[in-house]
């Protein structure tokens, strides 16, 4: 799996154009298209999207598909259709496939913008996820962190320990 050799750290910001694009900085979007400019983004929560390398996302995903694909032939999801139909909502508009532009420019595309909730000239923070850059708008960024910082310490022993 391409998955990056270490972990994307740091936080940026940058302003989003009239053309609904943003400039990743080089030292995130690196590790991401190593194995050319593909990448995913993906609508990871309300003022937030994530973006991925392109092979990495597509195995992982390939797999829970498969997954969950044998387990409707072999009948194990019946009288589950409603959680089925609800994962192929969020399979069908969660994630599109994007190119990185020049000097690392992503087109944020249409029904992304509106999840990320941030108009043109508005600010937005390009975090690196460990596995891969988050793109925030602020007004989300700062309560998310209020929230998770406290946990910071605790989430680094559970990791590390």
């Amino acid at each position: 799996m391409a998955q990056p050799s270490q972990l994307i750290l740091g936080e940026s910001s940058r302003t989003l154009d009239e053309r609904f694009r943003l400039t990743i900085p080089t030292e995130l979007l690196e590790p991401l298209i190593a194995d050319g400019e593909r990448c995913i983004l993906a609508k990871e929560r309300p003022g937030c999207l994530s973006l991925w390398n392109a092979t990495a996302w597509q195995e992982k995903l390939d797999a829970g598909v498969e997954l969950v694909t044998s387990k409707i032939k072999a009948g194990r999801l019946e009288g589950r259709i409603e959680q089925v139909q609800l994962l192929g909502r969020l399979l069908s508009t969660r994630h599109r496939e994007v190119q990185i532009g020049n000097r690392g420019r992503l087109l944020i595309p249409e029904g992304f913008r509106e999840f990320l909730n941030l108009e043109p000239g508005g600010d937005a923070l390009i975090v690196g996820a460990a596995v891969c850059v988050e793109i925030w708008n602020r007004e989300a960024w700062l309560p998310y962190l209020d929230e998770q910082i406290p946990e910071f310490r605790q989430l680094l022993d559970d990791l590390s320990g």
